[in-house]
């Protein structure tokens, strides 16, 4: 995987939820930028957008978006009932679609196997922990499942949360404080943002993947602060790339900072055996400090998990709040996702498809002139269409012709870098793959041309 000519960095956006809502009323006709009914009371009182919940800026803004979608004959492309199994094909409503809205990327979730220890752990220990582990004690799933993954990062110990965004919430939170510095880039994970939040520390972005701006940041800032942490993810889940590893070690260890890595979308979809981004780059794994997954994604169950030293561990599991204070994960998960991990051990030809398959989609978008921003071949690929209208009617297209691909809009992304994002699987057949760049490539180019045509009318 090699990476393309770097695109324009998108920036985070400086405006606040209720002045792009004030902005957006505006444009629509609202003469004073309100929304109906959020009007202030009388002077002196408090205003119903203060207590009331459906006066909130952000619910206005929702039902603002919603209102905008039918005046253009659009539905929610959101919350879809899925009558099956999701694969590389869904089922919704009773018909079937090609489906590339699924985080299952080695075709692990369903599998018997992965079944069949869910199902042995149910009958031995019931369907939930009952509390937290500290109270109620652990299974040996639970402990079979931390042995293991802490084998997988090279690492002496790890930890499994009951979700996936808490383990960075909490781990952050639990580990830096008022007197210390986060440096995040720009396109970290929102789990990451609210641990940093959360924490009290300082929090600094840089651009992304631009370990040269890191390197200046710590020159000018790393005396002024205790403990720093730089947060990075293995491969970004809005864009598909992922970080120069190697680089960005070389500047921690420099400035004596503390480097986390979120292997979310990296386990099971770099190196050779799928064992994340120290095996693509070839590195010691003890060179990062802390190693963060989720479970959700390959491993086929739920929950998070931090792979790390005996010292990190040992502080974890005493103080972290998402741990001490929540309900053990449920053993019949930690079954399914241990059972997972021994596949995707025995069988390493499921992550050279997934490979070969992220590498085949990202080929065929490029070639047909589409805009794949930091796109590398991963499991992960944006098909950008800067315009959060454009990327609706794209994605219903594309499922009126059968295939599942949800939008990425604003605000979860700025405007001009609305997207369509494709989860790949390793159950991917070629001709799903053609099938859909052609279909995508076809469907934008008509909706481009209309678009121009009624500007010129």
């Amino acid at each position: 995987m090699t990476h393309p000519e770097k695109p324009e960095k998108p920036r985070l956006s400086k405006e606040s939820k209720e002045e792009a809502l004030r902005r957006i009323l505006k444009k629509h006709g609202s003469a004073d930028g309100q929304a109906k009914g959020a009007s202030v009371q009388p002077s002196g009182s408090v205003p119903e957008s203060h207590y009331r919940i459906d006066k909130f800026a952000d619910y206005q803004a929702l039902t603002l978006q919603r209102e905008l979608a039918k005046k253009v004959d659009l539905e929610s492309p959101y919350f879809l009932e899925h009558d099956k199994l999701a694969r590389d094909t869904a089922f919704i409503g009773g018909k079937e679609y090609v489906n590339f809205g699924t985080y299952n990327y080695l075709d692990l979730n369903g599998h018997p196997r992965v079944n069949n220890a869910a199902h042995q752990a149910m009958l031995k220990y019931g369907t939930s922990a009952s509390a937290s582990r500290l109270v109620s004690g652990e299974r040996p799933p639970h402990r079979e499942l931390e042995s293991l993954i802490a084998k997988i990062h090279g690492t002496p110990a790890a930890i499994t949360f009951v979700s996936g965004h808490a383990t960075n919430v909490s781990t952050i939170g639990t580990l830096l404080g008022k007197r210390d510095l986060i440096l995040h880039d720009r396109l970290i994970h929102n789990s990451m943002l609210q641990g940093a939040l959360l924490s009290g520390a300082t929090r600094q972005p840089f651009d992304h993947n631009d370990v040269k701006g890191l390197d200046e940041l710590l020159t000018r800032s790393r005396r002024k602060f205790e403990k720093v942490l730089i947060c990075i993810e293995g491969i970004y889940s809005m864009d598909g790339d992922m970080p120069p590893l190697p680089d960005f070690i070389e500047v921690a260890r420099k400035h004596k900072a503390l480097i986390m890595i979120d292997e979310a979308h990296s386990l099971g979809a770099l190196g050779a055996r799928g064992y994340g981004i120290s095996e693509h780059f070839g590195i010691d794994p003890s060179e990062v400090d802390i190693w963060m997954g989720t479970l959700s994604k390959t491993l086929a169950g739920c929950g998070g998990y931090i792979a790390g030293s005996e010292a990190l561990i040992t502080l974890l599991k005493h103080s972290a709040s998402g741990f001490l204070y929540s309900v053990g994960m449920p053993p019949p998960i930690a079954a399914a996702s241990l059972e997972a991990i021994r596949i995707m051990e025995e069988e390493p030809e499921r992550v050279r498809k997934l490979q070969a398959n992220g590498k085949l989609m990202l080929d065929l978008a490029r070639a047909a002139g589409l805009n794949t921003g930091y796109a590398i071949g991963s499991p992960v690929l944006p098909i950008i269409t800067g315009s959060s209208l454009l990327a609706a009617r794209l994605s219903k297209a594309l499922f009126e012709a059968g295939i599942n691909a949800p939008p990425i809009i604003y605000p979860a992304v700025e405007e001009r870098v609305a997207r369509l994002r494709f989860f790949i699987s390793s159950a991917h057949s070629e001709e799903q793959i053609r099938f859909t760049i052609n279909e995508t490539a076809t469907q934008l180019r008509l909706l481009t041309n209309g678009q121009a045509n009624i500007a010129t009318d």
